[in-house]
């Protein structure tokens, strides 16, 4: 398509670059210099992208297979990236653990796992209130590196424009690293389930995790016994995919592109790009915005998510029907997974649409300490997926995978799991400034407790 068929095209479709600026917009931050957002808008625009649209494409056609239950996605990464946080090891972990965790939920789905980091872009986070209140004194709320910084003065809470240069630094330092990680032999499945050996022998559970461990051993001796080695089998490369929420859109659209091959926008600050449950009005400027670029796109949905607004995003933002073009992520939490997934889940299906079905099991399950601290609870995070998966099999389908927020830090944020922790020890290594994560343990842990389940899913179909 020539770049005239295409501006065609979107006149048909009423969506322009900026349309989203006649829009009703929440979650918006309010810069007091104009001039100087714009000045770094137009830089912004200029530098060169952060993915390709090849990738974009790519991306999209793995999503079409989740759905189809040819694949299972894990998508997993920091509630909100942090700027003091941009160090190669700080990448590397979370990269490792993504990568053990996959290998451990390939055995388990029986099909291959599509991995996206919440990495190299998710600076920006809703907020449920714009201002926040300390001893009397009332600030507007922290959104995210991006916009804001998290300590209580008045000038780090003031929006900063200047904040969305240095993100987009950031996340092309931090895309370097996850491109030399995927494709430079670090990802080697031999390595990475040595990786997972080395977790086995220090939790708790190990006698439990044991046999999956044996038999994954198996199955790679069997692999290397056929003679595939990593050269013959690509083995010691993957694909490894970034996402983040498109929050703020000014920096989305400074990084949108006319893609050469196809002649269609694609928003190049990340392969995959999800619309929040705060901002998920069908005549919202998020929607707007996103119904004109081509990435695959999310869509958070949770208990107030009705069937008529999820039936008018989905013809909004995909009105061809394109498969992989929008994946539903569940929040619902799990006392509420098994009452409000299933109708949602029904009206979708009776409607015929294409969509890939993920679970995110982490924004549900907050809760607030005595001593008003967040954290979740590494039981009720578990128990919203494998209701999520009972939804699915009881519907006769697959699920399509999961999203955690998460790190390859072993922090100290979500209680529970093989180690026990509890509410005394969430001051050894909180660091979070917004929303509890899983640390490495845990989700390696997870991955286990899962794989189990998709093991036993699988045996019965």
């Amino acid at each position: 398509m020539s770049q005239a068929d295409e501006s065609l095209h979107l006149i048909q479709k009423g969506w322009a670059l900026n349309s989203w600026r006649n829009k009703p917009i929440r979650q918006a931050p309010v810069y007091a210099d104009q001039a100087a957002l714009e000045a770094v808008e137009a830089r912004l625009h200029r530098y060169p992208p952060l993915v390709f649209a090849g990738e974009a494409r790519r991306l999209k056609a793995r999503l079409a297979q989740a759905g189809r239950g040819e694949a299972f996605v894990l998508q997993g990464g920091a509630c909100a990236e942090s700027f003091n946080e941009y160090t190669a090891d700080v990448v590397r972990d979370t990269f490792r653990v993504l990568l053990q965790m996959a290998v451990v939920l390939t055995f388990g789905a029986k099909v291959p796992v599509i991995k996206i980091g919440r990495m190299a872009g998710q600076y920006a986070k809703p907020r449920s209130s714009d201002v926040e209140k300390k001893n009397g004194l009332e600030l507007p709320a922290y959104r995210g590196d991006i916009i804001n910084g998290p300590e209580f003065t008045a000038q780090a809470r003031e929006p900063d424009p200047a904040r969305m240069e240095t993100a987009y630094f950031q996340s092309a330092g931090v895309m370097n690293l996850l491109r030399a990680f995927s494709h430079g032999g670090y990802a080697n499945l031999h390595r990475v389930h040595g990786w997972n050996l080395d977790f086995v022998a220090r939790s708790p559970m190990a006698e439990l995790y044991q046999d999956l461990s044996n038999r994954i051993d198996e199955t790679l001796s069997f692999v290397k016994a056929c003679g595939l080695n990593s050269e013959s089998a690509h083995i010691d490369e993957t694909e490894f995919y970034t996402s983040h929420e498109a929050l703020l859109l000014p920096y989305e659209q400074a990084l949108t592109r006319i893609d050469s091959t196809s002649g269609h926008y694609y928003d190049c600050s990340a392969h995959f790009l999800w619309i929040g449950d705060r901002t998920r009005q069908p005549d919202g400027a998020h929607v707007e915005f996103l119904r004109g670029v081509e990435n695959p796109i999310g869509i958070k949905v949770g208990p107030t998510t009705t069937i008529e607004d999820l039936e008018l995003l989905l013809e909004r933002l995909n009105p061809q029907d394109e498969e992989g073009r929008i994946t539903l992520i569940s929040r619902m939490g799990q006392s509420k997974v098994r009452e409000f997934l299933p109708p949602l889940l029904e009206a979708v299906q009776r409607t015929g649409r294409h969509v890939t079905w993920l679970c995110d099991p982490m924004h549900g399950n907050t809760t607030t300490t005595s001593t008003n601290v967040k954290t979740r609870s590494f039981e009720d995070v578990l128990a919203e997926v494998i209701g999520f998966f009972d939804v699915f099999n009881k519907a006769g389908l697959r699920p399509g995978g999961v999203h955690f927020e998460m790190t390859g830090q072993n922090v100290t944020e979500c209680i529970g799991g093989a180690h026990c922790l509890s509410e005394n020890d969430l001051g050894q290594r909180y660091e979070t400034f917004c929303d509890p994560r899983l640390n490495a343990e845990q989700s390696l842990e997870m991955a286990f407790l899962l794989s189990k389940a998709l093991t036993e899913a699988v045996a019965t179909k």
